[in-house]
């Protein structure tokens, strides 16, 4: 599982699988959106406005990503 957040736009996004593969996106609330892989198992999370809904300390260690 690997962690990326982005500080500027306040994204975190939670690797499940470590492979690449196709995903379907499903959008379960206004901020947040899975990656959903074969047989529908969650690839990975994406949070909207991560700050307001993670206690972001506590997911240490993060890998920063810079925004180009």
């Amino acid at each position: 599982m690997t962690i990326h957040y982005d500080s500027k736009t306040d994204l975190l996004y939670i690797r499940i699988a470590p492979d690449q593969q196709d995903v379907t996106n499903k959008r379960v609330t206004e901020d947040i959106v899975l990656d959903l892989g074969a047989d529908n198992k969650i690839i990975g999370i994406e949070i909207m406005d991560a700050s307001q809904h993670v206690n972001l300390e506590k997911l240490m260690p993060i890998e920063y990503v810079k925004a180009l």
